[in-house]
């Protein structure tokens, strides 16, 4: 097994279809980052949850999980279950979104997640984002979509219970769901810090990493 450690972290950009997507799928890694590199700067777009509750409630949670960040968030207001009847639009928010930002890391749903709305967001961002490492995360649900991840993140144990707990509290509008629960997340959790020899962990898929050991 071989880790590595990434430099100091300036900015970085993470995508979700909808709201909840981000922090279920990289949480505790949003927690680590942000507590490791203070004025870190996160810009973030959502497909979906515009001008309801639910952008008040992805608000107050990117708050939580990046807290002392520089966070810039926008919920666009695309329907729910429908971003393949708005490819145009869907393109178009993220080439304007890609036109704001310079990370050093994008953060996006995994290419093969089984939701259609995750999968659209997931094949448009390398488009956009052509020269970035993009990490896919995976998003726990119904579907039998759990995929391979080929990046472990190990975090300490109380930054995955300070995930869980964070989950419940700031989204309340999802806890009738019978999957959204501390066993859950903390489940998966454990799973992928079995497979990089830690307590706790979350996975990513990356499809492309280019690597320089100096000879460049």
């Amino acid at each position: 097994m071989i880790t590595l450690t990434p430099s100091r972290l300036t900015e970085i950009a993470m995508l979700g279809a909808h709201c909840d997507d981000i922090a279920i799928g990289m949480g505790a890694t949003l927690l680590t980052v942000a507590a490791a590199n203070p004025g870190l700067r996160v810009r973030a777009l959502v497909l979906s949850g515009g001008g309801t509750d639910r952008a008040a409630e992805e608000r107050h949670a990117l708050e939580s999980f990046c807290p002392g960040a520089d966070l810039e968030l926008t919920v666009l207001d695309v329907p729910d279950g429908r971003a393949p009847a708005h490819w145009d639009r869907i393109k178009d928010a993220l080439a304007a979104f890609r036109a704001g930002v310079e990370p050093q890391l994008v953060f996006a749903p995994q290419r093969a997640d089984a939701h259609q709305d995750h999968r659209l967001l997931a094949e448009l961002v390398p488009t956009e984002f052509r020269d970035h490492a993009v990490f896919g995360y995976e998003i726990l649900k119904w579907e039998t979509d759990t995929p391979r991840p080929n990046v472990l993140h190990p975090v300490t144990p109380e930054i995955a219970r300070r995930k869980a707990e964070l989950l419940a509290r700031c989204y309340r509008s999802q806890a009738h769901r019978d999957w959204f629960d501390d066993e859950s997340f903390l489940g998966l959790a454990r799973l992928r810090g079995v497979q990089c020899h830690a307590g706790y962990a979350e996975g990513f898929v990356v499809d492309k990493l280019i690597v320089d050991f100096g000879g460049a």
